[in-house]
């Protein structure tokens, strides 16, 4: 069932395998057209089915294989009720067209999903956004495989998740198309539209792409450099890179914060000052195709398995390139914390606390903490084999905690209580 965290969110009885989008999109006008085809899995009997859909209309709905569906709407739900139940373990075919101008959606954390630019449309779905683009199942848990097509204007560029198949110009709008083969969150599947420089690149040894407005091509080239020696760093540390290739999208507006996409980050222009001053953001989104996107969530609640992690890649990444070490960025940030309010469980923060700046610092600290007693030799195979073994999967707390006791020469339950549960911030041995 959704969890509490995102109330509203998700959908029972069934699991999505692929979403195939094909969108018409209009950046003068903001008007999107769309056509998408849902195929899922049943767990149980489905007399009838809800997706999630925010403010956008549906026109039309066919089940494949089936006479005729009904079908209703409210502000964010798609109800879908079949001429005949379809039956567990049944895998069918959905083809849904819809329309209407996208607008964010609403929720607890401020608007998230579908975003006007200056000039263009991002799209940064964490946590409940991905309705306001395209009905979908948006359950963090529910990963699928993506094939998008979008056409717009000649004069802009277009980047989603995954590769590049075909790019071509018929009259006088651009056609677009991406496909990321392994499984995604709903919340990590995005879509950018701007006025794009493309640059093939290489990080390391991962094929890349560079989109970014031509009038700052030299401080994105300047600062995204260090991606290279950071996608080497982190590849011994966490294994191998676990996508096909790695986009980073630099917009022409100001962003706030960059944004978590799969196989792909957003940074705003003010990310890229041309001196490297937002280096360790581009670290942290970067290891988030590990630990977020790779290794996704089952549940909300253990949020820290992304935040903490990808937070204590910026401290090992400083620590690698010859910066402040892990250690000493640890303890700098325990005494902040010690003088913060104690009322966030690091282990089930609760939807208010969730994206709380404590939760990335105490579950850095808490893997600090695991490295301290493990040692470097183990407390790295640990990382090697948790994204080895939950690879394009969901994991929780708990998959962590066992996967490291097989790690240790000594119990891990009161270092692990005491940082995941315990209101006072412990010490670092």
């Amino acid at each position: 069932m959704p969890a509490k965290y995102v109330s509203g969110s998700g959908n029972a009885g069934y699991g999505v395998d692929s979403y195939d989008l094909d969108l018409r999109y209009r950046v003068a006008t903001n008007r999107l057209d769309g056509t998408a085809v849902v195929t899922a899995t049943s767990t149980r009997a489905l007399p009838k089915l809800t997706l999630d859909l925010s403010r956008l209309q549906v026109g039309k709905v066919k089940l494949q294989g089936a006479r005729a569906v009904r079908f209703s709407q409210t502000a964010n739900k798609l109800t879908i009720i079949p001429a005949a139940p379809i039956a567990a373990g049944t895998t069918f075919v959905l083809t849904i067209e819809y329309s209407g101008a996208p607008v964010p959606r609403p929720s607890p954390w401020g608007p998230v999903g579908w975003e006007e630019l200056e000039d263009g449309v991002l799209v940064a779905a964490q946590p409940t956004g991905a309705p306001s683009w395209f009905p979908c199942n948006d359950d963090v848990a529910d990963k699928a495989s993506y094939s998008i097509r979008v056409a717009a204007e000649q004069a802009y560029t277009v980047v989603c998740n995954g590769m590049l198949v075909e790019h071509r110009v018929l009259a006088g709008r651009s056609h677009w198309h991406y496909e990321q083969k392994e499984p995604t969150a709903t919340y990590l599947a995005t879509l950018q539209i701007g006025r794009y420089q493309l640059r093939a690149t290489t990080f390391g040894t991962v094929p890349g792409v560079l989109a970014f407005p031509p009038a700052i091509d030299a401080r994105v080239t300047a600062d995204f450099a260090a991606v290279g020696p950071m996608m080497t760093a982190f590849e011994g540390m966490f294994g191998p890179y676990p996508f096909g290739s790695y986009t980073v999208v630099v917009t022409h507006d100001d962003l706030e914060i960059p944004l978590e996409s799969q196989a792909l980050a957003t940074f705003g222009a003010n990310h890229a000052d041309g001196h490297g001053g937002s280096e360790r953001l581009v670290a942290h989104e970067l290891a988030h195709q590990w630990f977020g996107n790779s290794v996704g969530l089952a549940s909300w609640k253990d949020i820290w398995l992304n935040e903490g992690f990808a937070c204590y890649a910026e401290w090992l990444w400083s620590e690698s390139k010859g910066g402040p070490s892990a250690d000493t960025s640890a303890r700098q940030f325990r005494r902040s914390l010690v003088s913060q309010p104690t009322d966030l469980v690091l282990g089930d923060p609760g939807p208010a606390l969730m994206f709380d700046d404590r939760v990335y610092k105490r579950g850095a600290l808490t893997l600090h903490a695991l490295r301290l007693v493990l040692g470097d030799g183990q407390f790295f195979d640990l990382l090697r084999a948790w994204t080895s073994l939950h690879r394009f999967g969901t994991a929780t707390t708990d998959d962590f905690r066992a996967l490291a006791a097989t790690f240790a020469d000594r119990p891990l339950d009161a270092l692990f209580e005491s940082w995941l549960f315990g209101a006072a911030v412990p010490r670092l041995s």
